[in-house]
C-alpha cells in the first residue's frame, strides 16, 4: 500500500498553546481511521494540518507527497484539490442548487469541460443515491440529504483522502449509520478515510483503525 500521510515528532499549536504533541502517525491507501477523543482534545486541529489550515509548529509531516513544514501558499490549493473535506454543517452554499453547489467546485479546480462536468457530478449523486436531487437548494434537504450532498462534493476530484469531522454530529442515529457505511464504501475502493467522532457504536459496525487524543498525544489502540 502506498503511505499518502507521514508524520514524524509533530507538534501542533493554536494561539501558541501546544494542542498536541509528539504526534507520529502514518495513513496508507485505502485504510478507514477513527479519530476520538472529546472535545478540544485535538481531533480538528488534526484533520485540519492535514490540509494545510493549521501549520505545523514542529516535526516532519508529509501528506501526498507535500512538506507541510515548507510548502508555499501557492501550493496549499493544489494539495487542498486531492483532499476531500466532509463538515458537521455541511458548508454548503445556501444560494444555490446542489447541481450548482457542485458544478461551483469543479469551476474553482479548473474544470472547463461543460460534458465532463456534467458527467462527474452526475457520478457523484449517483454514488451518494442522491442523482434525483441536483436541482433541488440544500434548504429543501434533510440533514442527512445534505450530508449526502458534501460527501458528494468531496469525491469530485477523485481525493486519496478524505477528512470527515464529526460527519454524524447533527444528524438522527439511522442517518448518522448510513452516511458512515457510504464513507466505510469509499474506504474498501481504495480512498483513505479518516473520521473524527465521538461515536463508540461506529467502530463495532464498521471495523477500522482506533487512534484516541488524550493529554495532548496521540494513543494507538
Amino acid at each position: 500500500m502506498a503511505q499518502i500521510v507521514d508524520y514524524k515528532n509533530v507538534e501542533l499549536h493554536r494561539k501558541e498553546l501546544i494542542v498536541l504533541k509528539e504526534i507520529d502517525f502514518s495513513l496508507e491507501s485505502g485504510e478507514f481511521v477513527y479519530l476520538l477523543g472529546k472535545v478540544g482534545s485535538g481531533k480538528s486541529s488534526l484533520l485540519k494540518s492535514m490540509y494545510a489550515e493549521i501549520p505545523i509548529a514542529a516535526g516532519q509531516a508529509n501528506v501526498l507527497g507535500y512538506d507541510l513544514t515548507s510548502i508555499r501558499r501557492k501550493d496549499i490549493p493544489m494539495l487542498r484539490r486531492r483532499i476531500g473535506i466532509v463538515f458537521q454543517d455541511f458548508q454548503l452554499l445556501t444560494d444555490r442548487s446542489v447541481y450548482d453547489n457542485l458544478r461551483f467546485v469543479l469551476d474553482a479546480t479548473g474544470w472547463k469541460d461543460k460534458n465532463q462536468i456534467d458527467k462527474r457530478i452526475e457520478t457523484v449523486l449517483a454514488e451518494v443515491g442522491m442523482l434525483n436531487k441536483s436541482y433541488k437548494m440544500p434548504h429543501e434537504l434533510s440533514g442527512g440529504e445534505q450530508q449526502r450532498i458534501v460527501i458528494a462534493r468531496s469525491m469530485l476530484n477523485s481525493p486519496k483522502l478524505i477528512l470527515a469531522d464529526e460527519p454524524t454530529g447533527n444528524l438522527d442515529p439511522v442517518t448518522g449509520e448510513q452516511i458512515v457505511r457510504r464513507l466505510h464504501e469509499i474506504s474498501q475502493s481504495g480512498t483513505t478515510v479518516v473520521m473524527a467522532t465521538h461515536n463508540l457504536n461506529f467502530v463495532q459496525q464498521f471495523p477500522g483503525r482506533v487512534i484516541r487524543c488524550e493529554r495532548k498525544r496521540l494513543i494507538y489502540e
